[in-house]
């Protein structure tokens, strides 16, 4: 499969709709405007990292990550720190890891082994 083609697979593993759910049932964070910035957060990242290519050093395509992670931790913020909770926080953890795969980035390299969402995470 190219590096194209697994950057787009890992799409797949989105939370975001399974997020606006929970507005259903009381959780007024997961209003459609923020599980839409925390979509097209990850939308950018993995823009960003076919922009760059599957030969890109590992430092261009992490610093692409520390820029999506960043961009969470400010969308988390501007929810008053109630967007990413705990159960959230492992579906992004995840997610990051799956895309640092597909990007050919060992996830256990960084952030003591969590991935590299705990180099920059605030969540």
């Amino acid at each position: 499969m190219k590096f194209e083609e697994k950057l787009e697979q890992s799409k797949e593993s989105y939370p975001f709709n399974k997020w606006r759910k929970g507005f259903d049932f009381g959780m007024v964070q997961y209003t459609d405007e923020n599980c839409t910035k925390a979509k097209t957060i990850f939308d950018e990242l993995i823009v960003a990292l076919i922009s760059l290519g599957g030969g890109a050093l590992e430092k261009d395509k992490v610093n692409k990550f520390e820029i999506a992670v960043v961009a969470l931790n400010n969308l988390n913020e501007e929810c008053d720190d109630c967007l990413i909770e705990t159960g959230e926080r492992e579906e992004l953890c995840e997610l990051v890891n799956k895309i640092s795969i597909a990007a050919g980035i060992e996830p256990g390299k960084y952030g003591c082994g969590e991935g590299l969402a705990s180099e920059w995470r605030d969540w």
